[in-house]
């Protein structure tokens, strides 16, 4: 295997500012540049974050509670007797008989539609409208 020379009267170019130093003064940097030692900057700290350990969040063996909960929905839907139904029966040309059901609110000013939902479980009741 052959030697390498010392480098004494040589010079490399820099690949920070491309101006040409002493071989022998360019130090390489954690990026693989090659930059005389005037211009070598350390790796930040900050790309190397230090191990912080996390709290712990549960027991390694826990096990979980029982408890019997039921829960029961009821009431969901439209209060009974807010809609009126109307019935509409016309005669086509053809001589068929077509008739037509709506529905209509049986008053404007009442929201159109009315939903109550309650919730049971164990002591704690929960009631939209």
């Amino acid at each position: 295997m052959g030697r390498y020379v010392s480098g004494r009267f040589a010079l490399r170019i820099s690949d920070r500012d491309g101006m040409a130093y002493p071989y022998n003064e360019m130090v390489q940097e954690w990026t693989g540049a090659w930059v005389h030692i005037s211009e070598y900057e350390p790796k930040s700290p900050l790309l190397n974050p230090t191990n912080h350990p996390t709290d712990a969040q549960s027991l390694e063996h826990a096990k979980p509670q029982i408890a019997d909960a039921t829960i029961e929905v009821g009431a969901v839907g439209v209060t009974p007797n807010f809609f009126q139904t109307l019935d509409e029966t016309t005669t086509l040309s053809d001589g068929s008989v077509v008739t037509v059901k709506s529905m209509m609110p049986l008053s404007i000013q009442q929201p159109s539609r009315i939903t109550k939902m309650q919730s049971f479980l164990g002591n704690v009741t929960v009631s939209t409208s």
